[in-house]
């Protein structure tokens, strides 16, 4: 379904529905509280298609706007959304195409009055594991472990979404399983929105 501008954040759903997103252009990965696993990234139409960064600039941002399309779509319209902020340290090509499609994602999302909470990689990972320097595989496994209901295959995108969207339903009050007092501490590392009717 395509956001519309007459389409409202829904406010009374109960427990909050909330989609954790970890936006990635070869992967973003999108986890719902209602239990929905998706790995979103561009696709190759022929093996030897160069990457998203590597086409023409015409082409470039035709495909991250159809990216970016697809990924909205997914999300929709929940009471929270929770969004990994970029690991501006990061290194290699497509920072200037990432960049712009997490700000696209982030615009769309706050445009349409729905709520975004941010996390940086290492509260997402203090989340998921109690170490905020966990490596990927101890995240997919703490996922696992945690969260069996939602299924990553192994995949490294869904599970971030999945710890993200479990801290999102932990900081509104319905965490999906009891958390240690370690794990808990990322919450105050976040930035979280106000929700209208919130006195906090």
């Amino acid at each position: 379904m395509t956001l519309t501008a007459s389409d409202p954040a829904p406010t009374a759903l109960a427990p909050p529905l909330v989609v954790g997103v970890d936006p990635s252009l070869t992967g973003t990965g999108i986890a719902s509280s209602n239990g929905q696993v998706d790995v979103i990234g561009y696709k190759k139409a022929r093996t030897k298609d160069p990457g998203i960064t590597q086409l023409p600039h015409a082409e470039r941002i035709r495909a991250m706007r159809q990216l970016a399309h697809q990924v909205l779509e997914a999300v929709h319209l929940p009471n929270l959304v929770v969004m990994e902020l970029p690991a501006v340290s990061r290194s290699g090509g497509g920072a200037h195409e990432r960049g712009w499609f997490w700000w696209h994602l982030y615009s769309e999302l706050t445009h349409y009055e729905v709520p975004v909470a941010l996390m940086a990689p290492n509260a997402r990972a203090l989340y998921a594991t109690g170490k905020g320097n966990a490596a990927k595989g101890a995240v997919i496994d703490a996922v696992s472990r945690r969260f069996p209901d939602w299924t990553t295959n192994g995949n490294d995108n869904a599970a971030d979404a999945v710890a993200l969207m479990a801290a999102g339903r932990d900081w509104l009050g319905h965490p999906i399983t009891d958390m240690p007092k370690t794990h808990r501490a990322a919450l105050d590392k976040a930035t979280w929105p106000t929700l209208p009717g919130d006195p906090r």
